[in-house]
């Protein structure tokens, strides 16, 4: 009995010590942990992640250091047409149009800033991937770059303004991209193979020398491995940070063509724009300026990078249903009689109140003596303007030929005009929105018919002929702002290009229209603006506006969007007066 009762003993003290030195030591490899995971593996899945981390990181520098080298390279050999271009303007071709109203309703003239912001999150998002791909699995990651790499090939090789020196820069920037990511990978895995670079540790009873001397070992040649890897990641970044300043300061070589829009001096108009009538201008704090100043002038358009025209080498081509060709280059044009007239120009996508319209003095040349020098023939209807990035309207070719002031346009507010607003040339034709008439960077008008061409948006759901709908806005107070007990005066604008403003209304909370003070328009293609004082007593007040033309047609009052022809109804605002 006692040697059995020693046996247990024995056993139980042995167990004891084993138990104790488990406990001492967190426990055996394999055995689990607090997590759930063996022990042993729990520090192998935190490098595990922690060499993603830095895989993204790779990743993410790679990419982006090959699509900047990218940029460069296209300023050097195509300034009108790169990978990051291309793909945003084939973004910009195939959104759906509800995407597209949505867009301008949210960031306004800020659009093309939203759409590049929303690319370098998908490109870095894309980029980290790779890293992420590449260290788990070789040429997994390379095999993503290579397809962003197509994609922005096939988005250069669609571009209208395409040129032979754009093609190879999308497959260049795939290639760095391609070289740089194996390159730091290769660096990643020297530093952290598996992990950390070391094995598992083993108990610290059952450890021998020799693997205590290789743990030591690897980590001595961790450092060194970690310095190489974060020296790599942190030059390339530093190159892709000198090739954007590069590129950014080649791009500001639109400086040339900047440079040559300011020493133009444009010619004295033939037929100058009519003075403007005394009263014609409210002043009012808050008030639209009757003529907007080009810095303030709103922008739409699909081109991401302003197109880079040099005038020296612009031309104008009229062709297709025509008695004979012409071609127009600038110092022709600039030699023809010009006209100046103010004009009032929208874009469909101005919402009710919104400001995505202005009114500025044109300096051109009447496009209907381009066209008689052509000779329409019988049974054209419309002309089919294209810009030089590829983009086109459609408008009717009677707008173009009848007595109103479509233009030429060489100049505005009495300078050339600006890059982002169609220099050297664009089109100004009073009465239509601009998707159907104000073509910028215009190279070619071909005379044709609805029923064998569409232009740019017609296909994407808007209508063919878009002319401008009667409209008023209200611009102070602004809508939802406090303002003090007694006479409040409201101010604003209203439009109906090429008919005119007769009269503008003013209701409050639904009640009788009254009639505002409305200014002597500059002409019947400009907006007119108004006034009105309201006594109101402290409350809550909705306030709406409507406008008549001098025909003697309101405006429509029942809400309609945007698409497909133009918003419609009563803009509104609500104040809220105080004592």
């Amino acid at each position: 009995m006692s040697s059995g009762v020693g046996f247990d003993g024995q056993g139980q003290e042995m167990d004891g010590t084993v138990a104790g030195r488990e406990q001492q030591q967190g426990g055996t490899q394999g055995q689990p942990g607090p997590t759930g995971q063996p022990q042993a593996q729990q520090p192998r899945t935190r490098d595990r992640r922690a060499r993603d981390l830095w895989a993204a990181g790779a990743g993410l520098v790679a990419v982006g250091t090959a699509v900047v080298l990218g940029e460069l390279a296209a300023s050097l050999v195509s300034p009108t047409v790169s990978p990051v271009t291309a793909v945003g303007g084939a973004v910009i071709d195939t959104v759906p149009p509800g995407v597209k109203e949505w867009v301008i309703s949210v960031f306004g003239t800020a659009d093309k800033v939203a759409l590049l912001v929303g690319m370098s999150l998908v490109i870095a998002a894309l980029a980290a991937l790779s890293g992420v791909l590449e260290v788990r699995r070789r040429f997994a990651g390379v095999i993503l770059i290579a397809v962003f790499g197509a994609v922005g090939l096939v988005a250069v090789v669609s571009r209208a303004d395409l040129t032979a020196n754009a093609i190879p820069v999308p497959v260049l920037v795939a290639l760095v991209g391609i070289a740089l990511l194996r390159w730091l990978i290769r660096k990643l895995l020297e530093w952290k193979p598996d992990g950390d670079g070391t094995p598992a540790a083993e108990p610290a009873s059952l450890e021998t020398p020799a693997a205590s001397q290789h743990e030591d070992a690897a980590a001595n040649d961790a450092g060194p491995a970690r310095r190489r890897f974060l020296l790599a990641l942190g030059g390339t970044a530093g190159v892709a940070a000198v090739a954007g300043v590069l590129a950014s300061t080649l791009r500001g070589a639109a400086a040339v063509v900047s440079d040559v829009r300011s020493k133009l001096v444009l010619p004295g108009p033939a037929a100058p724009a009519p003075p403007v009538p005394a009263g014609a201008e409210i002043r009012l704090r808050g008030l639209s300026p009757l003529v907007t100043p080009n810095r303030e002038f709103y922008r739409i358009d699909t081109a991401l990078r302003v197109p880079l025209v040099d005038p020296e080498a612009w031309t104008l081509k009229v062709t297709g249903l025509v008695e004979r060709e012409v071609e127009l280059d600038f110092a022709t044009l600039l030699a023809k009689p010009m006209t100046e007239r103010h004009v009032t120009i929208a874009c469909v996508s101005n919402q009710v109140g919104g400001d995505l319209i202005g009114n500025a003095r044109w300096l051109g040349w009447p496009v209907r003596e381009l066209l008689a020098m052509a000779g329409p023939k019988a049974g054209a209807d419309m002309v089919l303007s294209r810009s030089t990035d590829g983009w086109t309207a459609g408008t009717p070719l009677e707008a173009l030929t009848d007595s109103r002031d479509a233009l030429l346009v060489v100049g505005m507010n009495g300078e050339p005009l600006p890059l982002e607003h169609g220099f050297p040339v664009r089109l100004i034709v009073p009465g239509l929105y601009g998707y159907v008439s104000a073509t910028k960077w215009v190279t070619e008008l071909k005379v044709t018919r609805y029923a064998d061409d569409v232009a740019y948006w017609t296909p994407r759901g808007w209508s063919a002929r878009g002319p401008i709908k009667t409209s008023s806005r209200i611009d102070v107070p602004r809508d939802g702002t406090s303002v003090t007990a007694g006479t409040v005066v409201f101010g604003g604008v209203a439009w109906a290009q090429h008919t005119g403003i007769g009269k503008v209304e003013l209701r409050v909370n639904r009640g009788d229209w009254r009639q505002a003070e409305l200014a002597p328009g500059i002409s019947k293609d400009t907006w007119y603006q108004w006034k009105l004082g309201l006594p109101l007593t402290p409350g809550q007040y909705e306030i709406q506006v409507r406008a008549t033309t001098l025909d003697g047609v309101p405006q429509v009052e029942e809400s309609a969007p945007v698409a497909p022809s133009g918003a419609t109804g009563y803009h509104t605002v609500r104040v809220d007066v105080k004592s």
